[in-house]
């Protein structure tokens, strides 16, 4: 009998998170939801079956306390998502440096926390997967937007650096760069004006972070772009 795989997300809304839930929901496993605010959780949670946990991810004590709630409640991670992030805009003159150091907080430090959690949670199985959600602005720094490149670029070299870590050790890493605007439900104004290919689909990004976790380790990927064919790169 196939063992009952165990999924966190950190950083969960009502976009991609809200998909990877009901997909490894609807997979079998045992999903585990980490956010600030768990409160407006509650009906993609009883959608889900999924348990909701209080997480700061970048407070490394509420990290740590979340991993142990989770484990706990559900067991192992077999798979972990790291999905928050922020950003904030504006010519880098004028930029708060207080704004840019939250971002770099949520965006890369968080994944640091988040990732190092994961890790040895796996390396006691000897298996999992750790999947960071990176950007277009992983690998391209845009005017006007340089925390979030900051944070983005972090996070990328944090799961570059891991997967040659821990790949030796059974444990995949994979970071994905999502190169385009993710659409928001079919209400979207955003994908209306942009028409049917103009945003990426939720949904099939959801589908890509499973078949990379599903691999086998003879073929794995550390990294994958994903973008709507009409997105300029």
């Amino acid at each position: 009998m196939a063992k009952t795989e165990t999924a966190y997300i950190v950083g969960v809304g009502g976009g991609l998170s809200a998909s990877l839930a009901r997909l490894f929901a609807g997979e079998g496993m045992k999903v585990v939801f980490g956010a600030r605010d768990v409160s407006k959780l509650n009906a993609l949670a009883e959608e889900t079956g999924a348990s909701c946990i209080t997480c700061d991810a970048v407070d490394p004590a509420g990290v740590e306390s979340f991993f142990a709630d989770a484990g706990a409640q559900a067991g192992p991670p077999d798979i972990c998502v790291f999905n928050p992030s922020y950003r904030t805009r504006g010519p880098i003159a004028e930029l708060d440096p207080e704004e840019v150091r939250k971002a770099i907080l949520i965006s890369c430090f968080a994944g640091f926390l988040v990732g190092q959690a994961a890790a040895k949670a796996m390396l006691r199985n000897g298996s999992g997967s750790i999947l960071f959600t990176g950007a277009s602005a992983s690998v391209k720094g845009y005017a006007q937007s340089a925390s979030f490149a900051m944070g983005k670029f972090g996070l990328r070299g944090l799961a570059q650096s891991m997967a040659r870590e821990l790949a030796p050790k059974g444990i995949h890493i994979a970071h994905f760069v999502i190169d385009g605007g993710i659409r928001q439900g079919p209400n979207d104004n955003r994908a209306a004006a942009r028409g049917e290919d103009g945003m990426l689909d939720p949904d099939a990004i959801a589908r890509s972070y499973l078949d990379i976790h599903r691999q086998h380790r003879s073929a794995w990927t550390w990294e994958i772009e994903l973008r709507p064919w009409v997105e300029n790169f």
